[in-house]
This record gives structure tokens, C-alpha cells and sequence, in this order.
């Protein structure tokens, strides 16, 4: 068995997920796949069941019923994983934006003493393709913004694409996560650092993807502007 795991959620990325798969399948590495589908209607889970049958033990799928938001569907990945033994999680993107062959890097990071590894566009030697200037600062100050509140001292606080040490997702309060999108990843990040763990930054380059429609909505920038006062008061 894998000691690594990675957690992918899914909606309605049929034409990103058998080249996700065949990618990280190929990676020296002995990744296993977890998919969290909130129950795709363009067959996402459908591909899933079928590049199974190559890599048996490899790829694991769960299907939820309806479109539950990504936050509860890494929540729901965390404690399958836990529950598994994998002694490293990991967070990606379907869509390509989150480049797989990093996912040796941010493993490495956490071999190497850190207990939360994060795939960084704003450390030095991180960077973003594709995207407009203005998108590039509305997510850069947004982090700035973020640090001001929470005091965090991480570059990328909305960055998905991280590799945790099981006993990060053992020691925080997985059912005080309520948040769905850039929130939640603020908020697992705002939980490492109270509970005292080592985090480290990795260097990425970030690209914007080029299949599949973007899940992005006003409803995710409100719940991070006004979910990071609400996260020093909670339990983590």
C-alpha cells in the first residue's frame, strides 16, 4: 500500500480526469487517487470505474448525491483517508492548474521536516500563467488581506494544492471546517499554524485551466472576506 494519497474533487470534469489519472499513474511515485464526485452529470465517476479496472488498489472513488461544495468534499476525503492509514494527503485540482509532477515536491517538503507542505504562487520562484493582471492582484492581495486578520505568515493562504501528515487532519476539528471554498482553504491553513505545526511553502507555478468551466462564483470571494473574522473565534 501507498503511503500518499491524493484527494480530487469532482463536478463535471469528464474532459480533464483520464488525463489527470494517466498522469499521476505514470509519476515515479506510487500515488493512490481518491475522487470526491458530487455526482457528475457529464459521467465524470463513469471514467473513474473504468481506468479502475487498470490500476487496481490504486484509484478510489466516492460519489455523493448532489453538488455539496468543495470543502465538505475534501472533509469527506480527510477522514476516508484517515480511516485508510495513508500517512500523507494530498489537495489537487482536476483541471490541470495544479501541475502533478509537483506532487513529488510538496511530498519531499514534508519528508523533509514539514507537517503541511503548500504549492505557492507568491513565495519567491512561484508564479501564475494565464491569468489577467487583475485576476493575479485580486488574488495576491486577497492573501495580503487575509495575513493582516489572521496573522498566518503564509504567502498563498487561498492555495489548494497542499500535502498534510496525518496527524495534521487528526489533530484539527474536521467538522468545525463549515466553509466551501477559498474559506476552507484559508481555515485548514489557520488550523495547522494554532495547533502549532510546521508549514512550509513550495514553489509553483500556477496555470489556469483550459478544459471545463470554472467553479469560481461571487458566493466563494463573500464566504473568504467575511469568513476569516468569523475563524478566530472557532474551534479548530
Amino acid at each position: 500500500m501507498s503511503d500518499s494519497i491524493i484527494i480530487i474533487p469532482t463536478f463535471n470534469e469528464s474532459e480533464n480526469i483520464e488525463k489527470m489519472i494517466r498522469k499521476v499513474m505514470s509519476l515515479e511515485k506510487d500515488f493512490h487517487l481518491l475522487f470526491v464526485d458530487d455526482s457528475s452529470p457529464d459521467g465524470t465517476a463513469d471514467i473513474v470505474r473504468k481506468i479502475q479496472q487498470e490500476f487496481p488498489g490504486r484509484i478510489h472513488l466516492e460519489v455523493r448525491s448532489g453538488k455539496l461544495g468543495l470543502g465538505t468534499a475534501y472533509i469527506h476525503g480527510f477522514k476516508w483517508c484517515i480511516a485508510k492509514g495513508y500517512d500523507f494527503v494530498f489537495e489537487m485540482d482536476c483541471d490541470f492548474s495544479h501541475d502533478p509532477a509537483d506532487l513529488i515536491r510538496l511530498y519531499q517538503a514534508c519528508i523533509d521536516g514539514a507537517d503541511l507542505s503548500i504549492g505557492s504562487r507568491y513565495v519567491r520562484g512561484g508564479k501564475v500563467s494565464n491569468w489577467p493582471m487583475k485576476r493575479i492582484l485580486m488574488s495576491y492581495f486577497a492573501s495580503v488581506y487575509v495575513r493582516l486578520i489572521l496573522w498566518i505568515g503564509i504567502k498563498d493562504t487561498t492555495a489548494g494544492f497542499k500535502c498534510y501528515r496525518r496527524n495534521v487532519l487528526e489533530k484539527i476539528n474536521l467538522d468545525g471546517v463549515t466553509f466551501k471554498g477559498y474559506a476552507f482553504q484559508i481555515c485548514m491553513k489557520y488550523a495547522a499554524k494554532k495547533h502549532g505545526f510546521k508549514i512550509t511553502e513550495v514553489p509553483i507555478t500556477f496555470k489556469d485551466r483550459v478544459l471545463g468551466d470554472s467553479k469560481m462564483s461571487t458566493g466563494i470571494f463573500k464566504e473568504a472576506f467575511l469568513g476569516v473574522w468569523k475563524m478566530r473565534g472557532m474551534k479548530l
